[in-house]
């Protein structure tokens, strides 16, 4: 559906007062928006990569860009710092964020490749950003924090860091927003590559998105067993969400980045946005971040 090329395109939000799909492109340091009504994509360019952009409850965007926490105003296109973090850590931006059933944002760090296929190991967390912008650390010594979401109940966090090819389960204190009891949940297959961004359906069940694995997969949580997979035209699948007007359709990121030239040359939908319809489930909204 969206035929605007990303660098490297990620976490997709659907945005029901604008009737439309808001993303980042790491790589490119763009926010975007597309409306499916114009079929028009948006951008606001920021000053460093940025891994997670998520709803505000007073208009606008939370983001977090860099090593930092930060407002967007979409209509000024202006940035506002909130809190910067891991300053030791110049190598370090974060990656994927999602706000919690309480309107808190969670989103966790990598550190960069210094080379092709080389990047230091276990130098990643996990944060939460409270409304009254204090921030605790919730797991540490992370390789690639990803992909998250809540259980329906509220009770259980999900959590991906991508080098474990491994989705978790956390026990999940909704009132204090902190979580404890981690636990391996799903081993992805050896053909399903690496786990990247991640979404929850109206049953309850997990939709990853497998980078290089060209696929979604679905996986119950109650058995921990993979129940479904839909292939994509692309391999370098980034992330995944639910959104239209009753939650019934599911858009799909993906990258070319990390493509080479004779990759590139068969990949003519690498970077684009799909749409996935006639999946007989549903999504549920997003959370506002509480600020």
């Amino acid at each position: 559906v969206v035929k605007e090329k990303s660098r490297m395109g990620e976490c997709p939000v659907w945005e029901e007062r604008e009737n439309a799909l808001v993303y980042v492109d790491i790589n490119s340091q763009k926010v975007c928006r597309w409306s499916p009504i114009t079929n028009e994509v948006q951008t606001v360019s920021v000053d460093a990569r940025v891994g997670s952009v998520a709803l505000r409850q007073c208009g606008g965007y939370i983001i977090a860009l860099g090593t930092r926490f930060a407002c967007l105003d979409w209509d000024t296109q202006e940035v506002t710092t909130i809190l910067e973090l891991e300053q030791d850590k110049p190598n370090n931006r974060f990656n994927d964020g999602k706000v919690d059933p309480k309107g808190r944002f969670f989103a966790g760090t990598m550190a960069e490749e210094t080379a092709p296929g080389v990047r230091a190991r276990r130098q990643g967390a996990l944060y939460t950003l409270f409304p009254d912008h204090s921030v605790i650390k919730q797991l540490g010594q992370v390789d690639i924090s990803n992909g998250l979401d809540w259980s329906l109940d509220h009770r259980t966090f999900f959590h991906i860091d991508s080098l474990t090819y491994a989705v978790h389960a956390f026990s999940y204190d909704v009132q204090t927003g902190t979580i404890a009891c981690p636990r391996l949940l799903y081993h992805l297959e050896k053909e399903e590559q690496m786990p990247d961004g991640m979404c929850i359906d109206a049953e309850g069940k997990l939709w990853v998105a497998c980078i290089d694995g060209g696929r979604i997969i679905r996986i119950d949580p109650e058995t921990g067993k993979r129940i479904q997979t839909v292939r994509l035209p692309t391999p370098r699948i980034t992330s995944c969400c639910f959104g239209g007007k009753d939650y019934s359709e599911m858009y799909v990121t993906s990258a070319y980045d990390g493509l080479d030239k004779t990759a590139l040359a068969k990949e003519p939908h690498a970077g684009e946005i799909f749409k996935i319809t006639g999946l007989g489930v549903k999504g549920i909204p997003q959370n506002f971040y509480a600020a």
